[in-house]
């Protein structure tokens, strides 16, 4: 396996973001070129864990990586910088990431051409924020990239952060992401620049979700809302929303667990769905 820590590079100066302590890194877990075996393509995926745009969760990354490195899907984890660094700052750092795979995919014997981001809960904005905002100058101009260079063949999103403009809001996600200021129409503006229901458009890519019926954190209609564009738009998706279940779930299992709380056996099913539509491709 090829496991390595590979420090990221966005130019913050370029975006106007303050860098201090930003320190992105990606973690790869990818097949070793073998020599019996010969080249592979294996389609990529970008992990990116949850927590509320204040941390990086330890229980969405490395077991979620292991899962789908061990079902022939190269995997990388994103280790984003958040607590009060404003958008898009992380959504700089994703696209970095996924210019770097694209660039190295002989390395990683990856199909340029099948890169997804997989997101949990605010994790899930991020996601989406690259889905959506990849052919933007606010991403393209400070990696100095084309859109192709950094634009997801797909996107998994689990119980996803969405809307930042309605009652359905995860509030403290988008306080993080944008700060705490609603004094003027530029704030304003930037909050509902993030709600990213809005944002789908023709040229949003083919999305994977799941969802509790009952998540009490991060309420299902983010993913509903989502759901409802990524329809009108006439883009291909595929979603499951599970009856019941509490928020961060990850894997499902004892592996994720702080509690039995998080272990519910019919909602892991989540994670076969999602790889046989990643190998779909």
């Amino acid at each position: 396996m090829i496991y390595e820590e590979i420090k990221i590079k966005a130019d913050y100066e370029k975006a106007a973001l303050n860098s201090d302590g930003c320190d992105p890194t990606l973690t790869s877990y990818c097949a070793s070129i073998s020599e019996e075996l010969g080249e592979k393509k294996y389609p990529a995926l970008v992990i990116c864990p949850g927590g509320g745009y204040d941390y990086v969760s330890d229980r969405e990354n490395e077991p979620v990586a292991l899962k789908f490195a061990g079902n022939g899907i190269a995997s990388f984890v994103l280790k984003y910088s958040c607590v009060n660094k404003k958008f898009p700052t992380a959504a700089l750092e994703l696209a970095s990431a996924v210019k770097f795979i694209r660039e190295n995919n002989e390395k990683y014997q990856v199909d340029k051409n099948k890169i997804f981001v997989l997101g949990f809960s605010a994790g899930g904005h991020l996601a989406a924020s690259l889905s959506n905002f990849y052919d933007k100058d606010i991403l393209t101009a400070p990696l100095n990239a084309q859109p192709d260079d950094i634009k997801p063949n797909g996107c998994i999103l689990c119980y996803p952060v969405i809307t930042s403009d309605s009652k359905y809001t995860h509030e403290t996600s988008i306080l993080n992401l944008l700060g705490d200021d609603k004094s003027n129409d530029e704030a304003m503006k930037m909050r509902e620049l993030v709600s990213l229901e809005n944002r789908v458009s023709k040229a949003t890519p083919p999305t994977f979700l799941w969802h509790t019926a009952d998540d009490t954190s991060v309420p299902v209609e983010n993913t509903l809302l989502y759901m409802a564009s990524l329809s009108q738009f006439k883009i291909p998706f595929e979603s499951h929303i599970y009856e019941w279940g509490n928020h961060g779930l990850s894997l499902c299992n004892y592996q994720t667990s702080t509690g039995e709380h998080h272990i519910v056996p019919a909602n892991e099913t989540w994670v076969e769905h999602a790889i046989d539509w990643i190998k779909r491709f």
